[in-house]
């Protein structure tokens, strides 16, 4: 697989969670199934290299007829996980499979 390939941005956050967004290359992209969100196992199948805690929460294709559409249970305000400033990083290439990940925030200590 070409793993050398899968793009990895930066990491944002808001007030509860930390994001990243993966770019898969036409080739692993075509293994992504298109009826569920990917359990841990599955794309680290793929060959997505993450550190634990990161869940998979959302697909977002922006190649899709009706303009930028996910799937999965985005929160209101950040509904499909990119920002125009984490776009702007990605190659021009038509139709990039992208992968929207998510975990926690650590609890602040309460004082």
């Amino acid at each position: 697989m070409a793993h050398k390939q899968i793009y990895y941005s930066d990491k944002y956050d808001d007030e509860e969670f930390e994001y990243r967004h993966v770019m898969l290359p036409k080739d692993i992209a075509k293994l992504v199934p298109k009826t569920h969100l990917l359990s841990e196992s599955e794309w680290r199948n793929l060959g997505v290299q993450q550190s634990q805690g990161w869940v998979h929460y959302m697909i977002h294709e922006p190649g899709e007829p009706g303009g930028d559409r996910g799937r999965g249970g985005g929160e209101p305000g950040h509904r499909h996980g990119l920002t125009p400033t984490s776009l702007r990083f990605f190659p021009p290439t038509p139709e990039p499979h992208i992968l929207l990940f998510r975990r926690p925030l650590p609890k602040k200590p309460e004082k």
